[in-house]
């Protein structure tokens, strides 16, 4: 009988997309050790791993982040010894594969100028993680009523070929009108103008959002673990004379 080699392990850029986009597209803006990087954060709070199964990598991470620091990283099921699992939960990964993307004319682009009223409707909505720069990812449009900014979407991760749309937000005096819908589209023809293909992350819990997306051409890929993890070793303060 001839022996079975081993499996590769998988190369698909959305298996370890936040590893894949800040060594892709988002290299500019990644803080990188070795096999370990994070992006900056003030900008989206996750580090990743080359390998998660590489030793060395988690040393490089170790490194990066520095002694008893906590971070966020996906796609990892356990972590080394003297490493600290302190939170974390489950997500879904969707893909496009049937989204009819199209411009919404009421939109309009959003930039440095109007993070304030971003982070306002994120504090009023609580879509997922945004922070004061996590405008520099990438196109993110609005809605606005009378002023006041009531619905947005944008881009995130970016995998090679793929970007992630996310803060998918409309103020909740406003929802039932499609708001979330259109901006989608609308994100999604800007992805697919430049040849890469639209996905979403959400909570395993966020089932009314899931099956929205599902509703519009999303369809599951993955389920993907989330783990906030303290490295090993005493954090020590900087002290200053």
């Amino acid at each position: 009988m001839i022996p079975t080699a081993p499996a590769a392990p998988s190369t698909h850029p959305l298996d370890n997309a936040v590893w894949a986009a800040l060594a892709g597209p988002h290299a500019h803006l990644a803080q990188r050790v070795g096999r370990a990087a994070r992006y900056p954060g003030d900008i989206y709070a996750y580090a990743a791993l080359a390998d998660p199964a590489d030793p060395a990598a988690w040393a490089d991470l170790h490194t990066l982040a520095g002694s008893g620091n906590t971070v966020r990283i996906k796609g990892v099921e356990s972590v080394p010894p003297g490493w600290e699992v302190v939170g974390g939960g489950r997500g879904v990964q969707l893909v496009d594969t049937a989204l009819r993307a199209e411009p919404a004319p009421e939109a309009v682009r959003l930039g440095p100028d109007d993070v304030p009223d971003m982070l306002d409707l994120v504090a009023r909505t609580r879509p997922g993680p945004f922070l004061p720069r996590t405008v520099a990812l990438g196109t993110y449009l609005g809605i606005r009523h009378r002023g006041r900014l009531v619905a947005m979407a944008g881009e995130r991760l970016r995998p090679p070929g793929w970007t992630e749309i996310s803060a998918v937000c409309t103020d909740p005096e406003h929802r039932g009108r499609g708001l979330a819908t259109r901006l989608v589209r609308a994100v999604a023809a800007g992805i697919r103008d430049r040849g890469d293909t639209p996905l979403l992350h959400a909570s395993a819990t966020n089932t009314q959002a899931i099956r929205l997306y599902e509703a519009i051409g999303f369809t599951l890929r993955r389920r993907t673990r989330i783990l906030q993890v303290r490295t090993p070793g005493t954090h020590r303060a900087v002290e200053t004379l």
